[in-house]
Order: structure tokens, then C-alpha cells, then sequence
């Protein structure tokens, strides 16, 4: 079966006609000289993945020099072999993400059945990318503490790179995105300005060309940022590129399991607050990865849950109370007084209170306290689920696969509490889905054929429980094209629901093709490619599609009493945004 399955995806690969990046691999390169420092040509340079046993291969030419391109990060070990020399090892070679170190060699003559070992770590020495860049390994992603385990964070220890706060983002981080999404600016690049990568795939919002969410620590293997003069393969955006690797499965078995907790119980009193805070946040998973067939075929799959919970918060604002219902204005104003103008002595004539006034508060609470204060609690819980899971398959030395599959899914349940009070904010319900495959093809030791094929999708969600509409309270506007609530704000006073957001549908998709074509000839290494990516939104943004009306006090001077007048400072129509956005990008 898995045979089967795993021809059914080479299948796939090998008959697409359509392309992909290789910004996520790495390569090895240099040149193999004798004791007395002369190029040796002809020398047989094999390369092995310790970890999987892949192994490349590649000749030195007249010139001595030799390149392995295109190599899945990890630790590897160097063979050379020519006549009339001693063979050549060398382990502690550990290639990074988009590295391209230089390694030199120096045979010995002896027999070829002879050996030396050179067992110290490799000096990895850049030679070949003009781009700045900093390597956050799978060691710091994993030990360094992040607020939420989002490994985004980790950008930042490149000295270039800052986080935007959202209030200088100019709305690129809102709830049109998924949850954690930040604004980085590098190097003093724009803060929507890097390209993102997972695995060689795309990875952009196209809401606001931040970055979709990484996969959590134990599943990220390790990420690179880089900026300055960047290859030609990070063309996509100016300000640098992030280019990061999930885990892989290997010869041996490897996992772990983990829970990390947070309760009031372990935590002490904030200095000025009378009680301890209420929050519990539990977050747990694992991960497992190893081979189904050694040296073959491996697997790799994660999964992480959040789940985090508080105590209802309680809260207050201010409704009219008996004496205001009664056209009483004479207390509980905070000193405004009723224009005189048009009213006398603080009083306005029960008759003229509007009956439209009267139901709307038929949906609130009483008041409890004194001049109308009312009491109302909210919840906020949160929890997300994460999981990913990657196969990679070695048909033979020279042909190479993997597929890789993310999700992750975040909700937070509506702070609604029974009282429109308590409908604060539309209720997040975000998925995000992504899939990369992959093709590496050494078509000659000297000639190498590399696609990529992405497909990225987000359906952000926000939603929000019809409360109160136009129709429930006996006002006539054109019905909305979505059933959504009447937005009603009453300054210093209370509100309809959810007064401080709306809600909205805002789903996106991303379509990557790519490949990459690299040639050695000599001591010159050419490459060329193709890089194209299809992003689509189709946005719904409901908006004050019921109707909204604002009382600021403006016609009495008290806005409560301008509430039972019926009498409101502005008037929003319903109204329905549709934003129907396609991009395409081609990069050659």
C-alpha cells in the first residue's frame, strides 16, 4: 500500500508540467587538491545524509572543483576518491537552511583502500550568497522561551529585523488575519515587505503579506533570514526573506511529548490586584517521526492543542433608569443640563419618548445600581489546534520527494453572555491549510532539476450571534443582504451588540508553481527558473449591513435623554462590502 501510494505522488510530480523553488535546500561545493597545493580533476565527491543515508555524487573538473547542489539540510559526511590517493573522509558537516558553504580537500597519495578521516566540524564558510543573513537553528527554536510558542518571534534575533507595533502597522495586523500574525520590518524595510517561505513553498498571507503561521517548535526544524542583495529566487518581495524547514523523519525513530501550563494556582497576586488572575491556558502535543522503509522512505507528524480559559469578567455601563423614563433629568447627568431652549427644569414630556426607545430596552438588563448603572459579565476562551505532517521518499540517488501538509485551526468563542452588553467583539473562527510537494532530480552530476508546487489556504471567519436588529425594534430600513445586528452607541451610556467590531468572511488562496534549473559548467555554476503565484480573495464584510445610529447628546445635551427622544447624531445606512481580489505573479 505504501508503495502504491508513493508511486501515485511521483506519478503526479513527474507528469506536471508546472514548477517550483528551491530557496529551502542547501549545497556543498569547492575544490580537491594534493599535498603540494595542485587542483586534482577527476576525483569521485559523494556526499551523505547521515541521518537517511541520501547520498549525491559529483566529479571534480580540470580545475579541481566540484558542487553538490541542491541538498536537503542536515548532518552529512564527505567522501573523495581518485586513483593513486588515499580516500578522503570527512563527517561534522552539518548543512543549514539556504547555506552554501565552501568545504577544500586535500588528498594524501596512498591506495584508495586507504583512508583519512577528518572527523573535526566543518568551517561553515559562505562563499556564494551575496544576501545577509542569521540561521535560527532547530536548537534555539526549541529552548529559547516564546509567549505562546509562536516561533515568528525568533525573527527577531537577527540585529535587523524589528517587530511593527500593530498601532504603526496602518492596519496590516487586524482581525482580517489569523491570530499571532505580526509586522516585521528588516533592515529597515517595509513592515508587509519579506517573503515567507516553509519548505520552499509560499507561505504569505495575501490579506496583508505577513507571514501564515509556522509550524510550532518541536515540528520547525530551522528558519534563515536574510536581506541585502538576495538571489534571484526571493524576488517576490523587497524587504528580505524568512526561509524555513519543517522536521523530516529519519532512520531511527524520534519523538517527544509535551505540556506546558499556565494556572493560577503556580502564580502569584499582581501586586495591586486583589486576587490572583483566573486564567488557565494548557498547551500539549508531540511529535514522532522515523522510517517506513530505511534509507527510503520517512515520515514526520506533529500536533499541538491550546486551550485557554478564564473566569467571567464583569463590567458595567450606564441605561435610563425609572426617574429618566419618566422625563426626569434632574440627577445622574455628570452636571449636563437638558437645553434650555427646548425643555424646562431638566424634564422632557414622558409622550415624546420614542416607543422604538422603549423596546430596545425591553433587551437589557435592569439597572442595580444607582443612576442606571447595570452590571454584565463577558467570557474570553480561546483554544487552537496545530498539526502537520511531512513524507519524504528516495526513489534512488538521484530522485528525490516529499510532501508536507499544515493545518491549524483557532476559535474564540463569542464573549456573549445572554445580554447584548456582552457582545463585544465578532468571535474568531480562523482555519489555515497548507500543502507543498516536492521534486529534486539530478539529471547529470553536473545538471539538476528542482519543483515546487504550493497551495495555501486561509478562511478567516468572524462571527457574531443576531441579537438585535432594525426589525425586532419596529424600525423600517431595507432589509440587510446578511442578517446582521443594529449598531446603536449611546455615548458614556450602553450599546447594541458587538459596538466595537463586525463580522466578516475573508477566505484566501494561494497557487505556487516553481522550478528551478541548475548546470555546472567548469568552475561557473548557472541557474535558472521560474517562479509563479496565483493569489485569490473573495472578501465579505457585513459591516453595518443592519443599520446604525449614534447618540453623542447632540440635540439635548444629555445623550441619554437623545436616546429616548429617538433623536441621533449621525445615521449609517446597512451596507455590504464584496472585495473580489486576484494577483498574479511571475518571476523568471
Amino acid at each position: 500500500m505504501k508503495l502504491r501510494t508513493a508511486f501515485a505522488v511521483v506519478s503526479f510530480l513527474c507528469c506536471s508540467t508546472i514548477f517550483g523553488q528551491t530557496v529551502s535546500l542547501s549545497q556543498i561545493s569547492g575544490t580537491v587538491r594534493d599535498s603540494t597545493g595542485a587542483v586534482v580533476a577527476g576525483a569521485h565527491i559523494s556526499a551523505t545524509q547521515t541521518d537517511t543515508g541520501l547520498t549525491r555524487t559529483a566529479d571534480s573538473g580540470t580545475d579541481g572543483v566540484y558542487q553538490l547542489p541542491s541538498l536537503p539540510i542536515g548532518p552529512y559526511k564527505l567522501e573523495v576518491k581518485k586513483e593513486g590517493f588515499s580516500t578522503y573522509n570527512q563527517s561534522g558537516i552539518v548543512l543549514q537552511v539556504g547555506s552554501s558553504p565552501t568545504i577544500e580537500v586535500t588528498m594524501q597519495v596512498g591506495a584508495v583502500n586507504q583512508t583519512i578521516d577528518v572527523e573535526a566540524a566543518a568551517a561553515m564558510v559562505e562563499t556564494n550568497s551575496s544576501g545577509v543573513g542569521q540561521v535560527v537553528d532547530q536548537q534555539r527554536v526549541v529552548d529559547l522561551p516564546l509567549n505562546g510558542r509562536q516561533p515568528t518571534q525568533l525573527i527577531t534575533l537577527s540585529g535587523a529585523a524589528v517587530i511593527v507595533p500593530v498601532a504603526n502597522s496602518g492596519q496590516l495586523i487586524s482581525q482580517k488575519n489569523y491570530p499571532n500574525e505580526v509586522s516585521i520590518s528588516v533592515a529597515g524595510g517595509p513592515a508587509n515587505g519579506l517573503t515567507y517561505s516553509l519548505d520552499g513553498g509560499t507561505h504569505n498571507d495575501p490579506v496583508n503579506n505577513a507571514g501564515l503561521p509556522l509550524p510550532f517548535p518541536d515540528a520547525l526544524q530551522e528558519f534563515k533570514i536574510e536581506t541585502s542583495a538576495l538571489q534571484a529566487q526571493y524576488g517576490q518581495h523587497s524587504g528580505g526573506a524568512v526561509n524555513a524547514v519543517t522536521k523530516s523523519g529519519s532512520n531511527a525513530f524520534h519523538g517527544d511529548a509535551f505540556e506546558f501550563v499556565r494556572n493560577r494556582i503556580f502564580n502569584a497576586r499582581d501586586t495591586f490586584a486583589p486576587t490572583k488572575d483566573t486564567l488557565r491556558r494548557n498547551q500539549f502535543g508531540g511529535t514522532f517521526g522515523g522510517p517506513i522503509e530505511k534509507n527510503k522512505l520517512f515520515f514526520f507528524v506533529g500536533y499541538q492543542q491550546t486551550i485557554q480559559k478564564s473566569d467571567a469578567s464583569s463590567a458595567y455601563t450606564y441605561e435610563p433608569d425609572a426617574q429618566m423614563l419618566a422625563g426626569d433629568f434632574t440627577g445622574c447627568t455628570g452636571g449636563a443640563k437638558l437645553n434650555p431652549a427646548y425643555f424646562t427644569g431638566n424634564m422632557i414630556a414622558p409622550s415624546m419618548i420614542s416607543p422604538v426607545a422603549l423596546k430596545m430596552l425591553t433587551f437589557y438588563p435592569q439597572p442595580t445600581g444607582p443612576c442606571g448603572q447595570v452590571y454584565y459579565t463577558t467570557i474570553s476562551n480561546f483554544s487552537e489546534q496545530f498539526g502537520v505532517a511531512k513524507v519524504d521518499y528516495q526513489l534512488n540517488q538521484k530522485h528525490t520527494l516529499f510532501a508536507r501538509y499544515l493545518v491549524t485551526h483557532a476559535l474564540q468563542p463569542a464573549s456573549y453572555t445572554g445580554t447584548p452588553l456582552s457582545l463585544l467583539n465578532a468571535s474568531p473562527n480562523d482555519l489555515v491549510n497548507s500543502i507543498t510537494l516536492g521534486d529534486t532530480y539530478v539529471i547529470s552530476p553536473t545538471t539538476l532539476n528542482s519543483i515546487r508546487l504550493t497551495f495555501d489556504r486561509a478562511a478567516i471567519n468572524k462571527l457574531e450571534p443576531t441579537v438585535i436588529t432594525a426589525a425586532d425594534l419596529g424600525i423600517n430600513i431595507t432589509a440587510p443582504p446578511i442578517p446582521d445586528n443594529i449598531y446603536i452607541t449611546v455615548t458614556g451610556a450602553f450599546y447594541s451588540a458587538g459596538a466595537n467590531s463586525f463580522p466578516a468572511a475573508i477566505p484566501t488562496q494561494s497557487f505556487q508553481a516553481a522550478n528551478d534549473f541548475s548546470m555546472l559548467r567548469g568552475a561557473h555554476q548557472m541557474q535558472f527558473g521560474v517562479d509563479w503565484i496565483h493569489e485569490a480573495q473573495n472578501a465579505t464584510f457585513p459591516g453595518t449591513t443592519g443599520g446604525s445610529f449614534s447618540f453623542t447628546g447632540q440635540v439635548t445635551g444629555v445623550p441619554l435623554a437623545d436616546f429616548l427622544l429617538g433623536k441621533p447624531a449621525s445615521f449609517g445606512a446597512p451596507s455590504l462590502t464584496i472585495d473580489s481580489e486576484r494577483h498574479e505573479y511571475i518571476g523568471l
